[in-house]
């Protein structure tokens, strides 16, 4: 800490002249390269001339008067006005002595032409409740006691290691009362219940749809407003620390949902911040999302980029969350997303790719593994832009992880179909492998397929009420055993049968029914195989961890795939039958070993199978001892799967 200068501090004034910035923070700050920007920005407790009470510092660059107003002072403006630094940096910064912790704030912002906007802290780590739209004086002490999951969490995250993830949405997981609005259960009560189900279900990580402050409960947290402070929904950011560290304690990762691509119009939020385009690009082809309503981040300007790289960071740095799932990754890439012809305007080599925000995530991606080598990014992308997942001294984004779906919509195209329509269309299913090995792949079976008309997963299965839970239990076993990470949203897990309402909570009454119960077992038992074979995800991103055993008789409506261990001993063999027509002794082709053991099968009574169809003894006969080639035959039902090790 540094007095910008002595002369200037009189403990008479209400408001002290004083700086945390150094000449380099305000260097790195303009070059979008200060990813550190929020030990600096935003209101801090200090201690200064043995006086206690907040810093506050912001960014306003076309402002003529900046002044902290708040319960404090009545808010009233012009009793605490910020000084603004000489440096022609536009920060606006000043100590008040003798503030206290959880007291509500804004800034006051006058622009060039007198017009004043009441601004929330953009830096701010604690906001009011909504509809309260203030910010909130607080420190981030916690005493974290998550050392062994830190140590180690470099294997955990790593991308040979299974990523079984739970996505959730915290205000409708679970409620104190099912269907009452605006009645939540706090990160606390949360912690009580989220972390031995997901323990008890075998995921490895968790993944948060957005708690970035949001003031709509219906954007889902996708429109946010305080981008460094824990929705205050839910209880205070220690009690969101407590969550955290709850799941590590567990061996459970963390994975939050981050929106560096647009933000809302709310008045209170960074639209206009000082009177002017500050956060956002000036010219509305590049500026203005039409479909979701909201303002695109000027990416080209290095204070933005620092103020999203720095976000990122908080979270990592304060937080000890595991992974940063990036939305809507297409819409920052490309100058043309959902725009119509003369809706956009090409880059100056006459291109569709926003040049400025590609370098902004490259710079994100190259940040977070240069700080926290043990932790994953995650891209949502939906298109064929290629090299996502490489490594940006190729040229790529530079991205960990990136959501598969291509796969998703394939998939759902190829099991909505009856069984008699699938064996014309087994390109649908086997297609995804021809381009697997492009990208470093999650498969989700996100929220986004659950809302809006597109049905739940069950009703998205032909047939009856049995076949469609035979149909759902082959799907999960595919996609487990498909190579590449997994997301499962909640409610998924045991069938639901209603879309996601992010107002209400879970069917969490579907469980007292065999059918439910059962689809949860069997995706409680996925998870275990995942996690414990290392067949199944050790080489999930190597060409060397797949094959197909047998894809050449889609009329019989049995494929046959391979996923190989690194010792080439304890390979998995997964046998799918995809028709309405049970097999009673299906003859299978097998190279390698002459001894297999059923470890799956989705026709057992207890998923809510029909039980008529295991395989409690495997026989093998040598075809080919020169090639180690072993015939077996395999009972299998309609619409199941079977695992074989």
């Amino acid at each position: 800490m540094a007095y910008e200068d002595e002369n200037f501090i009189d403990s008479t004034k209400m408001v002290w002249n004083y700086s945390l910035f150094s000449k380099k923070d305000i260097k790195l700050f303009a070059e979008g390269q200060h990813f550190f920007a929020h030990q600096k920005f935003g209101s801090h407790k200090i201690n200064v001339l043995n006086c206690e009470g907040f810093y506050f510092a912001v960014w306003a660059p076309n402002a003529t008067e900046v002044c902290v107003i708040g319960e404090f002072n009545g808010w009233k403006k012009n009793l605490h006005p910020l000084f603004v630094r000489l440096d022609k940096s536009g920060i606006w910064e000043g100590f008040i002595p003798y503030l206290t912790e959880n007291i509500l704030y804004k800034y006051l912002i006058t622009g060039f032409e007198g017009k004043e906007t009441y601004k929330a802290d953009p830096y701010a780590v604690y906001a009011e409740l909504r509809p309260g739209t203030a910010s909130k004086t607080r420190q981030l002490n916690y005493h974290w006691s998550d050392d062994d999951w830190m140590q180690n969490r470099k294997k955990n995250n790593a991308l040979n290691a299974p990523w079984s993830v739970y996505e959730l949405h915290l205000g409708s997981w679970m409620r104190p009362k099912k269907d009452e609005p605006n009645l939540f259960n706090s990160y606390t009560e949360t912690t009580e219940r989220l972390v031995p189900y997901v323990k008890q279900m075998g995921f490895t990580h968790v993944e948060f749809m957005p708690v970035t402050e949001y003031p709509y409960d219906g954007s889902w947290g996708y429109q946010c407003t305080g981008f460094f402070a824990a929705t205050s929904r839910y209880g205070t950011p220690q009690d969101f620390m407590h969550l955290i560290n709850e799941l590590h304690k567990n061996n459970i990762g963390v994975i939050l949902d981050w929106v560096p691509s647009h933000f809302p119009s709310d008045a209170h939020g960074l639209y206009m911040f000082d009177g002017t385009h500050t956060y956002e690009y000036e010219d509305m082809k590049k500026g203005f999302h039409k479909d979701w309503n909201s303002y695109i981040f000027n990416y080209k300007r290095g204070e933005v980029r620092s103020f999203l790289l720095s976000s990122a960071h908080f979270w990592l740095q304060n937080f000890h969350v595991d992974g940063i799932r990036v939305d809507a990754v297409n819409s920052i890439i490309r100058l043309d997303f959902s725009r119509g012809e003369g809706e956009w305007e090409p880059n100056e080599k006459g291109g569709n790719d926003n040049e400025e925000a590609i370098i902004f995530l490259q710079d994100f991606n190259n940040m977070v593994y240069r700080e926290y080598p043990d932790v994953q990014t995650i891209a949502e992308e939906a298109s064929d832009w290629s090299g996502i997942t490489l490594s940006t001294s190729k040229n790529g984004l530079g991205f960990g992880m990136k959501w598969m779906m291509g796969w998703m919509h394939d998939s759902f195209k190829y099991f909505k179909k009856s069984g008699n329509k699938r064996t014309a269309a087994q390109n649908d299913f086997t297609f995804s492998m021809m381009y697997f090995y492009d990208e470093k792949f999650m498969l989700p079976l996100s929220h986004d397929e659950v809302v809006h008309g597109k049905s739940p997963m069950i009703y998205k299965m032909p047939g009856n009420e049995f076949q469609q839970f035979a149909n759902l239990r082959l799907f999960y076993t595919y996609m487990y055993t498909h190579p590449g990470a997994k997301l499962l949203f909640m409610g998924n897990e045991f069938a639901q049968t209603n879309e996601w309402n992010y107002d209400s909570e879970l069917q969490w009454e579907l469980l007292q029914h065999k059918p439910h119960n059962g689809m949860q077992e069997c995706v409680k038992n996925l998870n275990s195989l995942y996690k414990n074979i290392p067949a199944l995800h050790e080489l999930q991103f190597d060409k060397n961890g797949f094959n197909w055993e047998d894809i050449s008789k889609p009329k019989d409506g049995i494929i046959v795939f391979r996923r190989k261990a690194k010792d080439h001993k304890n390979d998995v063999i997964i046998i799918l039958n995809v028709i309405d027509y049970a097999h009673e002794a299906k003859t299978i082709i097998i190279k390698g070993k002459n001894q297999w053991a059923e470890i799956h099968n989705t026709d057992d009574e207890s998923y809510w199978g029909s039980g008529n169809y295991t395989n409690k003894k495997i026989f093998c006969e040598s075809v080919d001892k020169k090639k180690k080639l072993y015939k077996i035959n395999i009972r299998i039902n309609a619409f199941s799967a079977v695992v074989l090790q």
